[in-house]
């Protein structure tokens, strides 16, 4: 199983944070997001990772080169921004004919997501992918989704003025093997594209929806960036006293 974490935008709803560090490496409890997704997925068993990299990319560079895992990771530097769907274009041969996670870097995730892998080995027989999902307070700013009986996503609507419900695409997918070739090889390199125009909208009726088990932020703001690290400290401090209590 491989792993994409897409990590090269420019973070500039983050600013004046990411004026100087990469969204990628912005630290929650005092680890870098990226840290956390990479020790997630080599605990989930990934065992290749893909990282792009473009705004800042000598510090990510930097921090993968001091990672312990190092050895499972590859990066992609991108001269121009290809946008989501691009970048997997560019890097097809990373992961066509795979299982393969495809992840957005600048969340964060307090889910181990070993129930989504689950749910993706147990999917509907006529689907291709799993695409997490979660309540949103704000879903006009989100891609929402509609679910049958079975959670097949049936409708998707990016970004509308009145969305249809607050179920939102966490833009992270798990990808069966058949998806490079059903849904990217039309796709032309050095292109720009994005999944939730280019190949989402593509996908109805045969993405699998997954309602997360736990925190899911997506750390765009300043204001969502706080409510991460707040999350994290609580979760932390519950940890520890746990811990005592058990000692």
């Amino acid at each position: 199983m491989k792993a994409i974490l897409l990590a090269a935008g420019l973070g500039t709803r983050l600013q004046p944070i990411t004026n100087t560090l990469p969204k990628c490496l912005v630290p929650i409890n005092d680890v870098p997001l990226l840290g956390l997704w990479i020790n997630k997925l080599v605990q989930l068993g990934v065992e290749e990772i893909l990282i792009n990299t473009h705004y800042f990319s000598e510090q990510v560079e930097a921090y993968v080169a001091a990672h312990p895992d190092n050895a499972r990771i590859t990066l992609s530097y991108e001269t121009e921004l290809l946008g989501t769907a691009g970048t997997l274009v560019a890097n097809r041969r990373f992961w066509q004919d795979e299982t393969c996670l495809v992840i957005h870097a600048d969340n964060y995730c307090q889910s181990s997501l070993q129930g989504m892998l689950e749910a993706h080995h147990q999917r509907q027989a006529n689907t291709d992918a799993t695409l997490l999902l979660f309540e949103t307070p704000t879903p006009q700013s989100c891609g929402i989704v509609q679910l049958d009986e079975y959670q097949v996503i049936q409708e998707f609507h990016e970004k509308v003025a009145n969305p249809p419900g607050n179920l939102a695409s966490g833009a992270l997918f798990i990808f069966g093997p058949a998806v490079y070739e059903r849904y990217f090889s039309d796709l032309k390199p050095n292109q720009h594209y994005e999944l939730s125009i280019d190949i989402v909208p593509n996908m109805v009726g045969k993405l699998q929806g997954w309602r997360v088990d736990d925190h899911y932020i997506d750390i765009g703001t300043p204001q969502s960036y706080a409510h991460a690290q707040n999350l994290a400290k609580q979760t932390a401090h519950h940890t520890c006293n746990t811990g005592s209590n058990l000692a």
